[in-house]
């Protein structure tokens, strides 16, 4: 009887210091909006490095925004990181996000400071990227159809059924090609241009990057998509050859944001400061990430784009990631383009 009591003591005692020792983790609920390879490498490598456990859900930028927007009174997410600027820059204004000065800031590239101090410290830069397009040379070639090689060949009607986008509202990326195009032409002869572009569209997706891969399938002959993403896929060894647009184009910041009133504050901060750090943006190629990291001292992959390289438009964040802006764009672009797409 003596021993049967022990033995349930020793029992109960373990169970007190397991659940003492499981309420002592610390958490962090992470959303990140790059691509899932690239998200799970980044949460892999920091769980080692330190005793916090990552939850993550990968969201597209535009989902991303909606979540954090959804969740403001009681939020379940504590940082978000990666997606274009854009919406991180709404939610700052927004008032979704809260400010911090990582004192990771001086080793960033002007882009990536700039980016945090337009939204007064509420996003940061982590990396960059040129908006072009991926279209597969087997098989325009095998219909005979000229590359395109400017915003104005994507009209060409041999390409009607080829071309696929992301939609605006969920994806960062669609929405930096829709800010791009009223940029360079002005905002009426954008949506003129993308009516004549929506005859050519075969598929709107939810994910930037999805047009691109679908290409590499053959399922379509181009995807318009970050020219990394294009690049990522002729990398894999598809038949992907990467356009920049003549005429010019838009580019992205890659932002993060940790999320005001965020259960886990000083581990969301922990997790900012390290991605910041140049060893950590460094591995993003092994994910086949082509982007151009925001710490100076990171190593840039030899086959990400060049932006020296790509005639780019001085694209305006402050004015195109404002909650205004951004909510006219889209509402506009649900009227006219969403309510005839195929």
């Amino acid at each position: 009887m003596r021993n049967s009591r022990l033995a349930m003591a020793m029992i109960a005692s373990g169970s007190v210091l397991a659940s003492a020792a499981a309420a002592s983790a610390a958490n962090l609920n992470l959303i990140c909006s790059a691509d899932v390879v690239i998200c799970e490498l980044l949460v892999e490598t920091f769980e080692k490095e330190h005793d916090i456990d990552v939850s993550m859900v990968r969201l597209s930028s535009g989902e991303a925004y909606a979540k954090v927007r959804a969740e403001a009174r009681n939020p379940k997410t504590d940082i978000w990181w990666g997606g274009t600027g854009d919406p991180h820059l709404q939610a700052a204004a927004d008032g979704l996000t809260m400010a911090y000065q990582s004192p990771m800031l001086s080793e960033l590239l002007p882009w990536a400071v700039k980016q945090a101090e337009s939204a007064e410290y509420k996003t940061v830069g982590v990396y960059s990227g040129a908006l072009g397009w991926g279209y597969n040379k087997d098989l325009l070639e095998s219909k005979g159809i000229e590359p395109p090689k400017c915003w104005a060949d994507l009209l060409d009607p041999a390409l009607k059924g080829e071309i696929q986008v992301a939609h605006p509202s969920s994806s960062g990326t669609a929405y930096t090609a829709l800010a791009t195009l009223v940029q360079l032409m002005g905002e009426d002869e954008a949506f003129d241009y993308l009516k004549k572009l929506n005859e050519n569209v075969s598929q709107y997706t939810k994910s930037g990057s999805a047009p691109v891969k679908s290409a590499a399938r053959g399922e379509n002959g181009v995807g318009i998509v970050f020219m990394h993403d294009a690049v990522a896929q002729a990398v894999e060894g598809f038949p992907i050859e990467v356009v920049a647009p003549c005429e010019g184009t838009g580019y992205e910041i890659g932002s993060m944001s940790i999320v005001d009133k965020a259960r886990n504050v000083e581990e969301a901060k922990t997790w900012y400061d390290w991605v910041l750090k140049p060893q950590v943006q460094s591995l993003l190629k092994e994910a086949k990430s082509f982007q151009i990291p925001s710490n100076a001292s990171a190593a840039v992959p030899e086959e990400a784009p060049s932006l020296d390289e790509v005639k780019l438009i001085d694209y305006d964040f402050a004015t195109y990631g404002s909650s205004e802006r951004r909510r006219e764009l889209l509402e506009r672009w649900d009227r006219e383009i969403g309510a005839i797409a195929n």
